[in-house]
């Protein structure tokens, strides 16, 4: 978890007159209303929220995104409403294929607690600009369906509604959409109204592909309070092959411990690739324009040096967990693909770290060789045996050159390493 020492060390940068120009230097606004009037309003002081929906136990990367563009607005001075869906979140926004699962309130409810403590450690919720933490379900449980429908449906225009990218794309598609998804935008929109009366808030920020619901909101609060409000939105982040960042073989990587380890969050930054890893300093640290214009130097002279990669792994690592599990996560990586020491390892990190290995639970006296193949490094026996001879395999960094040889040291008397050159490594666990 982030320490108030951790936001205390974030900055702005100073190099930018406006923070609307150092969003856009970082590449983090894609889309926003007027930018003129935008730029007056962020002038001065202003409240503005952005919305979280607890479809999952955890935020993602994606959701990181906002959560530090929120943090950038706070240390520029203005106040964050972070707001967690508890109402919104048992209908679900539309998917472009097909309809979400509904979770039961309880699951919801549980939820709603998990993704709120996330949002408190990006953001500081003491001083002037103070953050404070909102939940829908407090005002839209207010609503019986009739006053719902008189007093917020009647201002919605179904062809409009109809023209969403998000409500178009389910309808041209064979799932269709539900009337529950359709009116998804309308609660989006109330969520903002309600908070412009109670918060005096004019701002909203979240992502590109959520544009239609975000302008729900300020199409509301001039139809019913006859005033102009704000949206930024973030783009759409990808990688340079234009694939969608943030999957991992399929799965998101989250923000909660024990679904993506600190290791292995740090390895997926570390993993980045020289196309990507200046926009990714931009939009995920709060390093200046001249460190993160150093570091595009040092990627164009020096690329297999990875400077840029291991320092947004550090700061990506620590922001999201702690300094101490980024510490430990460096070390981890250093150990088990550098000249790092392995048995310097604390058995939590060094756990977490082979977990995400191949890895294999062994027998005490198990043989390098049955350990090569149940590991799945090698094919077989005799695979497992030639790799021996031709010296390519090591135990906790130890060269194996005995194709007899069993694996006698277990680091903690419960892990070892099991390498077969240099960058084909496997966990093997003792059973028992």
């Amino acid at each position: 978890m982030a320490t108030s020492q951790t936001l205390a060390a974030q900055r702005n940068d100073s190099t930018f007159s406006h923070i609307v120009d150092e969003l856009k230097w970082r590449g983090v606004m894609a889309l926003s209303t007027d930018e003129a009037e935008l730029r007056k309003a962020l002038s001065g002081q202003i409240t503005f929220y952005c919305g979280f929906d607890p479809t999952a136990p955890s935020l993602h990367l994606g959701n990181l995104v906002q959560l530090i563009t929120m943090r950038r607005l706070q240390l520029a001075g203005h106040k964050p409403l972070a707001l967690v869906g508890g109402a919104t979140g048992l209908i679900g926004d539309p998917k472009p294929t097909a309809e979400r699962t509904l979770n039961d309130r309880e699951t919801v409810g549980l939820w709603v607690e998990k993704l709120a403590e996330q949002n408190s450690r990006f953001l500081d919720f003491e001083g002037e600009n103070a953050a404070r933490m909102v939940n829908n379900l407090d005002w839209t449980k207010e609503y019986s369906a009739i006053d719902f429908l008189r007093e917020i449906g009647k201002h919605y225009r179904v062809g409009k509604m109809l023209s969403k990218d998000a409500v178009s794309a389910r309808l041209n598609s064979e799932a269709g959409i539900s009337y529950t998804e359709f009116s998804y935008q309308i609660l989006q929109g109330l969520d903002f109204l309600e908070l412009y009366r109670r918060y005096g808030c004019t701002m909203q920020t979240g992502g590109s592909d959520q544009w239609g619901n975000l302008t729900s909101g300020t199409d509301l609060i001039h139809r019913v309070e006859g005033k102009s409000v704000h949206l930024i939105a973030t783009p759409l982040i990808t990688n340079a092959d234009g694939k969608k960042f943030g999957k991992s073989e399929g799965n998101a990587i989250w923000l909660d411990a024990e679904l993506t380890s600190p290791y292995a969050m740090y390895q997926f930054w570390l993993n980045t690739d020289d196309a990507d890893v200046i926009d990714r300093l931009k939009v995920f640290t709060f390093l200046s324009r001249a460190e993160i214009e150093d570091y595009e130097a040092q990627v164009a002279a020096e690329p297999h040096l990875r400077a840029a990669q291991r320092r947004l792994a550090l700061e990506v690592t620590e922001l999201v967990h702690s300094e101490q599990e980024a510490q430990a996560a460096r070390d981890a990586s250093l150990a088990l693909f550098g000249s790092g020491d392995l048995a310097a390892l604390d058995a939590a990190t060094l756990r977490s770290a082979l977990a995400e290995l191949p890895n294999a639970k062994v027998d005490s006296g198990v043989t390098v060789i049955q350990a090569l193949v149940e590991s799945g490094l090698a094919e077989s026996n005799g695979a497992a045996r030639r790799a021996i001879e031709q010296g390519a395999v090591s135990v906790n960094k130890q060269k194996i050159s005995d194709t007899d040889a069993t694996v006698s040291d277990f680091l903690h008397g419960q892990m070892a390493v099991i390498a077969k050159g240099k960058k084909n490594l496997a966990g093997l666990f003792l059973s028992g």
